[in-house]
């Protein structure tokens, strides 16, 4: 392997070719070793020609372990999303324009984020193959193995670090004693709302209310209810350890799954046994949260530990059609008949919580993958599904206006009647099943574009997953007033890098006091925004230092992967989930002491 170093954003290695030399091959792969001890991000790129249309694959790499770097070129018709992580080869994610393989003359290999230091990595050459290159089963490591026997970062060391299993058991035992003592802000209902402030008589369920002056939610007893949610309420950190057994300390149990090894279930279970840690993990995690101040469970949680609390909550829905075809990424062919009928199977997963009072609603999906591309669905149609019921009404739609040849406008006003229809099914499906509950949209990984926004007009609140420095209330205003629904952040975080992670997330700051700072500045603002009910933060603890399942390794956690809590954020949260529905009323001002943010490292 050669030797690479890279300064800035854009250096790397360019390799030119005639075009058609990609036209009969289906492989590309190199292997990889990054120095260093922070993340790395690359691009990938293929271009048709000087300012041709372009591909683009990013991905990062984790340091001090060999990856093989295998793309399909299947991949550059961008109707795939995303290639499943290897190894040390992190969330490969499609983006840039569908390409020609017989056109593609050059690719390059570039640095798009890093941290502070010079990028150091070790290369071999791309390669072009006709055959499907070998997995890499036994990685270099040139530091030896990654993460200790309770799953933290080997080859770093912090203030902090937990130094032994004892000092982790002592400190679980301690969580585990004072949880009872623990209760939220004197301020709230017992649904976490404003005992100030009632909104008229409760249904027994929550509900959405405009006062004339903004948005609330209204608990099921009919008070002003703004949702300080937490997302990721489980047993967090699961590492993905496929291909990286070397790097662990022991070997996994027979019956683990590698792809999302439980390594804080097993610190737990090492301390409690193996029929008491999920009734400890219940209480800590359940007290954690009434001190911190939050009053929602937010997604990708534990819903059921919730509900049997009586604690509010939201639930993410799956959107697996058995019937229906997928026609661009994971847009479905929503005029096929069949769709109603997977419709109809979708909404039956609201049958279980329907009479719940403490369900707050319900996400239909998280960050739908058509929502990232650069083409429409209509577009992404008519290369991916030649042949479907949706094109031929896409056919029909064109020839009653007498279009023979589509243009943007066109496939941007049939792409809104085709999220109206997808959207609008399932939701009609779900009121059938679930009258009560709030339809809370289907978290959007920004704004989207307005051929999109115009077809979720079927949403009860409009969610999407904000990862900014504070909420861009002027488009969240935009969208409210267009939709006259309230707004909910679904995602955001700030991490920083001094606790033995190797990347900050979405969100960068330097310490942990700094990120109770963005904290606090972040949901004030939000709670101070006459649209915005609510903001739930991503994620309760940290994930792994080797990767999830994908291989996102960030510091975005209100605990790390021993239970240590990061106290100066826990204090900042309880600030503002104690003033926040004074800033909400108008009483209070926001918190404006914001710390410096720094470049974000992440995938």
């Amino acid at each position: 392997m050669d030797r690479y170093v890279a300064t800035a954003v854009g250096d790397g290695v360019a390799y030119l070719f005639p075009p058609g030399t990609l036209a009969r091959t289906r492989w590309l792969t190199c292997d990889m070793l990054l120095d260093g001890q922070e993340l790395a991000v690359f691009e990938l790129a293929m271009q048709e020609g000087d300012g041709g249309r372009r591909f683009q694959l990013r991905f990062g790499l984790l340091a001090n372990c060999q990856a093989r770097v295998r793309v399909p070129l299947t991949v550059t018709d961008q109707n795939r999303w995303q290639i499943g992580r290897e190894g040390a080869w992190l969330k490969p994610l499609c983006s840039g324009d569908a390409v020609d393989l017989s056109r593609l003359d050059r690719i390059t290999l570039t640095l798009l984020r890093h941290g502070s230091s010079p990028v150091r990595w070790w290369m071999s050459r791309l390669e072009v193959r006709d055959a499907e290159p070998p997995r890499l089963e036994h990685p270099l490591l040139p530091q030896g193995q990654l993460v200790d026997e309770l799953g933290q970062c080997a080859i770093r060391d912090w203030p902090g670090k937990t130094r032994s299993l004892e000092q982790m058991a002592q400190r679980l035992r301690d969580q585990l004693a004072a949880a009872p003592r623990h209760r939220w802000p004197a301020r709230f209902t017992r649904w976490g709302g404003d005992a100030h402030r009632r909104l008229g008589e409760g249904t027994g369920f929550f509900r959405t209310h405009h006062d004339g002056r903004r948005w609330w939610l209204v608990d099921p007893d009919g008070h002003a209810f703004w949702s300080a949610g937490q997302d990721c309420i489980g047993l967090g950190a699961d590492a993905n350890v496929e291909g990286l057994e070397d790097a662990l300390p022991f070997a996994i149990e027979p019956d683990a799954n590698p792809i999302r090894y439980p390594w804080m279930k097993r610190n737990f279970a090492r301390v409690f046994g193996s029929d008491g840690w999920q009734e400890a993990w219940k209480t800590i995690i359940l007290g954690e949260l009434r001190r911190t101040g939050f009053n929602t469970i937010g997604n990708w949680s534990q819903w059921r530990v919730a509900s049997e609390a009586g604690f509010p909550y939201v639930r993410p829905l799956e959107f697996a059609p058995r019937r229906t075809a997928r026609i661009f990424r994971d847009f479905p062919d929503v005029f096929d008949p069949a769709f109603a009928e997977d419709a109809e199977e979708f909404a039956q997963q609201l049958a279980e919580s329907r009479d719940d009072p403490a369900l707050i609603g319900y996400f239909l999906m998280n960050e739908p993958t058509w929502g990232f591309a650069h083409m429409t669905p209509a577009e992404g149609m008519l290369i991916n599904a030649p042949d479907c019921a949706t094109r031929r009404t896409f056919d029909r739609w064109l020839a009653e206006r007498g279009i023979t040849t589509p243009s943007e406008e066109d496939f941007r006003a049939f792409s809104t009647i085709m999220v109206q229809r997808f959207f609008g099914t399932l939701s009609d499906a779900c009121r059938r099943v679930d009258p009560d509950h709030l339809n809370l949209g289907a978290r959007y990984h920004t704004i989207p574009p307005d051929w999109a926004l115009a077809g979720m007009e079927s949403f009860e609140v409009f969610s999407f997953n904000c990862y900014r420095e504070r909420i861009p209330t002027d488009q969240v205003a935009a969208v409210s007033q267009r939709l006259n629904r309230p707004v909910l952040i679904g995602e955001w975080h700030f991490g920083a890098m001094d606790v033995g992670l190797p990347a900050t997330g979405i969100g960068a700051v330097a310490t942990q006091a700094d990120r109770g700072k963005a904290y606090r500045v972040y949901l004030e603002t939000a709670a101070a925004d006459p649209h915005c009910v609510g903001v739930h933060h991503f994620i309760c603890y940290d994930q792994s230092c080797i990767g999830r399942f994908d291989g996102e390794n960030y510091n975005i956690g209100f605990y790390d992967i021993c239970h240590q809590p990061y106290e100066p954020l826990i204090a900042a949260a309880r600030a503002s989930h104690e003033r926040m529905y004074d800033v909400a009323a108008g009483t209070a001002e926001p918190y404006t002491d914001a710390p410096q943010y720094l470049p974000r490292l992440f995938i």
